[in-house]
């Protein structure tokens, strides 16, 4: 039990310091070019999702997502006690990570991001990165997931116009950071419904494709 909450506090704290990070590092070297920064920020978000899922998910499954850690107890993969410990890791590890990203970029460890993302057209963006988020991990083959996983993430970076947050925990976290890959407060509840509906969505459709 051990091992696994500190697998997915660890998990998800380096998940979100990577991606914030290689955000700070990609807008800080592309001289305002935001398509260079974008996809700094992808390349690394791909490499960290394929190395955390493929050593941690032993471990815990890797979940590193709230959404992802509801649907697997719907799947009675996990207990509900289990359930509430890894959503508060995985939040409380997301914001950890964001805030050891400022700190190593020498920004202030704890503030907020100004970074509107609002719109019906970011929300429904949302609904689809977090279904098609789910739909790969509920269909993929177990030992391919780490794969499918970072290459939908790295690919509904850009086909979404919400860069595909795709997780509560991101939504959360991100918060607390001021810079390129940063969501205001006042962003954040819109997302994380539209990333709730999206992996219902999924998980509705994946009981259907299972009973047929």
């Amino acid at each position: 039990m051990v091992k696994k909450i500190i697998s997915e506090f660890i998990g998800t704290g380096m998940l979100f310091c990577v991606v914030v990070g290689s955000g700070i590092m990609g807008e800080n070297l592309s001289s305002g070019n935001l398509a260079i920064a974008l996809l700094a920020n992808t390349l690394a978000t791909f490499w960290a999702l394929f190395v955390l899922i493929t050593v941690l998910s032993p471990i815990s499954g890797a979940h590193f997502n709230p959404v992802v850690s509801v649907v697997m107890y719907f799947k009675n993969e996990i207990t509900f006690y289990l359930l509430v410990i890894y959503i508060f890791c995985q939040l409380l590890g997301s914001m950890f990570g964001v805030m050891l990203a400022n700190i190593m970029f020498d920004l202030d460890w704890l503030q907020y991001s100004n970074q509107l993302r609002g719109g019906s057209h970011i929300f429904i963006a949302e609904v689809v990165a977090s279904f098609g988020l789910l739909s790969v991990i509920l269909l993929s083959p177990k030992d391919k997931t780490a794969l499918l996983v970072g290459s939908y993430i790295g690919s509904a970076y850009w086909f979404t116009s919400s860069t595909s947050f795709a997780n509560p925990a991101a939504s959360f976290g991100r918060m607390f950071s001021d810079t390129f890959a940063g969501i205001a407060p006042a962003s954040v509840p819109s997302f994380m419904f539209a990333q709730f509906i999206g992996g219902m969505l999924a998980y509705a459709i994946y009981k259907i494709y299972k009973r047929s």
